[in-house]
């Protein structure tokens, strides 16, 4: 199964830039080392954002959960990095309840 509606995916400047990318963020700070060994950059957060959308395209959703608050989605495989060297990662999406339109989570390497 395919994660619907990425389209329309929530993808903010706050998660990619200040979390994903963000080495002084106590919880994203060892994701933002993992991104930057393969090329992403804060200055250029929106690269990230378009891979992790392509991601979600070109990969199946491997485990969905009901939440209280909706369902969440986790992905994994490949996603592509400015250095080519494509390492695999997993992709957590979330739709709230009475919503059709993912978020993103967070990412990180699996």
């Amino acid at each position: 199964m395919k994660l619907s509606n990425l389209e329309q995916a929530i993808i903010t400047e706050e998660k990619v830039a200040g979390y994903l990318l963000s080495l002084a963020h106590p919880a994203g700070r060892s994701k933002a080392g993992f991104f930057y060994r393969f090329g992403f950059e804060t200055e250029e957060w929106e690269i990230l954002a378009h891979a992790l959308v392509n991601h979600a395209t070109s990969h199946e959703v491997e485990k969905v959960e009901e939440t209280p608050f909706g369902m969440r989605y986790n992905i994994e495989g490949a996603i592509e990095t400015p250095d080519k060297r494509n390492p695999r990662v997993r992709v957590v999406w979330f739709v709230r309840h009475g919503e059709t339109i993912p978020h993103l989570v967070t990412s990180y390497p699996c």
